[in-house]
């Protein structure tokens, strides 16, 4: 299965352990933190950057990530990037789901996820039984 993970920098050691454990199970995992790598460098101006041919090519890269996806996973809290990515999901009818966090403050468009889990377990539980 292909699968998308939308999520934050701040989740970026979570998501690629996440992303090593699916590819292990044999999934086919599209990873914009391999992809970009941009904000660990200390000069790193998101203003400088983000008209810039490069940025064009990271939008792209996650936006076909996530359109030819058959999973898309919400790794909380993140921010409006992953929920931008977990729309265009939702609205080309690929499935979604969220991996709960404390202090995730999703609104009404939290109805966007198939289901919410609270862990890394719960969620590998759903995904190998999407899987079958």
């Amino acid at each position: 299965m292909k699968i998308y993970i939308a999520s934050s920098w701040r989740n970026q050691h979570g998501v690629e352990m996440l992303t090593t454990i699916l590819r292990e199970s044999g999934h086919e995992v599209f990873s914009w933190i391999e992809n970009c790598g941009l904000e660990a460098d200390k000069k790193f101006v998101f203003e400088d950057w983000v008209n810039t041919p490069d940025a064009a090519e990271k939008f792209n890269f996650d936006i076909q990530g996530v359109i030819s996806s058959d999973l898309v996973i919400y790794y909380g809290p993140a921010g409006k990037d992953a929920c931008m990515e977990v729309g265009v999901a939702y609205g080309s009818g690929i499935d979604v789901i969220g991996l709960y966090a404390k202090g995730e403050d999703l609104g009404l468009m939290r109805k966007c996820m198939r289901c919410w889990v609270g862990n890394i377990p719960d969620l590998l539980k759903v995904v190998y039984n999407i899987n079958k």
